[in-house]
């Protein structure tokens, strides 16, 4: 009897043992995978705002044991709001743990749908509005200080003094970046020229490529932008040569190896790790998240393939490090 007790004890605890998952795998419901869906005004491979976000849930579903920790459904191209309003609300009513609507243009939908679904974490961005709300996160990107960052290497590497800057629409992260790269040029040379064209549009690739076809005309050897439209304002550059370009949300360094200097990567890891983890604990939003450098959200990443001069990088990483020290301040 006394050898029969001790074989049960030992099975229960290897059975307890089998049953155990370590925490950073385990989903939002204690052991069921953690349900997260996202919705995004393009694709996923858009070398911009919707890829950064992908890949970051991407990365955090690896970290969390694939898809046994972490489910993910989405939504790309959805530039169209009401379809957007429609998606989110089928994620919800599915009974997705998170739904991500990762777009300021989906904001008011957010406000809309999240009323109805108070067991449901809604995110978007990029905002840091919550609307009081116990179940919204709102998230942004300080990414005027990677635009400070590269408008420093960039006034360091221009040899005509003129600067192109191709965006879309001037709201959001789109413009402080712009804004942070021109506060970047002008704190090491005020005479350079920074000539800017908005298109109206995050998606007419057409009116970026032409924008940055201007630009190029009237002399300017760098360029920058933002959205994910630029891929058209990368190809103008290729087609020129001699063009250097600078990047934002996405390293964007594969779309013209010879050309990219340096881009700003954002990386949304810390912040969905936090609202799962808060999620687990009970706190389903109410808080707002900020990319900065000082925090490993936002990123300088330079061009391994590019020939980067040794004094110029040393400039960019100075600038670095005074944002996060705040030594330097940008105003977004």
């Amino acid at each position: 009897m006394k050898v029969r007790s001790l074989l049960f004890v030992v099975l229960l605890i290897a059975l307890v043992a089998a049953g155990c998952t370590p925490v950073a795998q385990q989903g939002a419901s204690g052991g069921k995978p953690v349900r997260i869906a996202v919705v995004m005004p393009s694709a996923t491979t858009d070398m911009a705002f919707s890829q950064s976000m992908f890949s970051a849930l991407k990365t955090v579903q690896t970290e969390m044991g694939g898809e046994k920790g972490m489910e993910i459904k989405y939504s790309e191209n959805m530039f169209k709001v009401p379809d957007a309003a429609a998606a989110i609300r089928d994620y919800a009513s599915q009974g997705f743990d998170i739904v991500i609507a990762h777009g300021s243009q989906y904001g008011s939908s957010v406000q809309e749908i999240a009323k109805d679904f108070p067991k449901v974490t809604f995110a978007w961005g990029t905002d840091v509005n919550t609307f009081g709300m116990a179940n919204v996160y709102a998230y942004t990107a300080a990414a005027e200080e990677g635009g400070y960052v590269n408008g420093v290497l960039a006034a360091k590497l221009t040899k005509a003094k003129i600067i192109g800057v191709t965006g879309p629409v001037e709201v959001g992260d789109a413009k402080t970046y712009i804004d942070g790269f021109g506060q970047g040029i002008e704190s090491v040379d005020k005479s350079i020229k920074i000539s800017k064209t908005w298109t109206g549009s995050f998606s007419d690739v057409a009116l970026m490529t032409e924008a940055a076809k201007t630009h190029i005309a009237a002399g300017a050897d760098i360029l920058t932008g933002s959205s994910q439209s630029v891929v058209g304002s990368i190809g103008a550059a290729k087609e020129k040569g001699t063009v250097l370009w600078f990047g934002t949300q996405q390293d964007q360094a594969s779309l013209a190896p010879n050309l990219v200097v340096a881009s700003q990567q954002y990386d949304w890891t810390g912040m969905i790790k936090e609202m799962i983890s808060k999620r687990k604990s009970g706190t389903l939003g109410g808080e707002k998240y900020v990319l900065q450098l000082k925090n490993n959200g936002l990123k300088i990443v330079y061009n391994s393939q590019y020939k980067l001069p040794a004094d110029v990088k040393a400039a960019g990483d100075k600038a670095i490090e005074g944002i996060k020290s705040g030594t330097i301040k940008v105003n977004p």
